[in-house]
């Protein structure tokens, strides 16, 4: 058998686990429980929200952004946080609004120039590395036991797995990230 990357049914089993669930053997909506269910929405929330504080695999600098016919720049939905590049905004402050980026500054969507940004985008699972998709499973596999009532007495071993996780998904971090100080 050869080893590969975490797919998100082993994650959903994982969090299966951890309540003491039988494993599933898929993700297909007509077989799905109700603790699967959850475990899915819980998996998803805590990937948009671990990804949304941007990492090195999710970030991308100097994005060119280029307004349309109609002068209003329209974010994709897989868009968690934008930052508009200081020596293209000048004195005009962008910010994500809505679906759309918004010159704060003059108080409208309207926007004619291109401009660069910082974009950290919200990847599907299949595009995560390993050290991520790691912490998302367990942190969600705690966050799953915690919001069934009767699962707390699970929550110190996962939290001091969440807490190893962390660790290395920022060690991973700091490796690919090429920082210097």
């Amino acid at each position: 058998m050869t080893l590969s990357a975490t797919t998100k049914l082993e994650a959903i089993n994982t969090m299966m686990s951890v309540i003491g669930e039988a494993p599933v053997n898929t993700l297909d909506a007509a077989s799905q429980t109700a603790d699967v269910i959850m475990a899915k929405t819980v998996l998803d929330e805590v990937s948009r929200e671990v990804q949304a504080a941007g990492w090195n695999f999710n970030r991308e600098y100097e994005v060119p952004l280029s307004p349309p016919a109609d002068d209003e720049i329209v974010l994709g939905t897989n868009v968690a946080r934008i930052d508009v590049e200081p020596a293209n905004a000048g004195t005009t402050q962008y910010v994500h609004r809505g679906s759309k980026l918004y010159n704060k500054t003059d108080r409208t969507y309207t926007i004619t120039d291109t401009l660069k940004c910082t974009v950290t985008y919200l990847l599907e699972w299949d595009y995560l590395p390993q050290a991520a998709r790691n912490y998302i499973m367990i942190r969600s596999a705690r966050i799953f036991a915690d919001r069934l009532v009767g699962y707390n007495h699970q929550h110190q071993f996962t939290l001091a797995d969440e807490y190893q996780a962390l660790a290395d998904l920022r060690e991973y971090e700091g490796e690919t990230g090429d920082y210097s100080m």
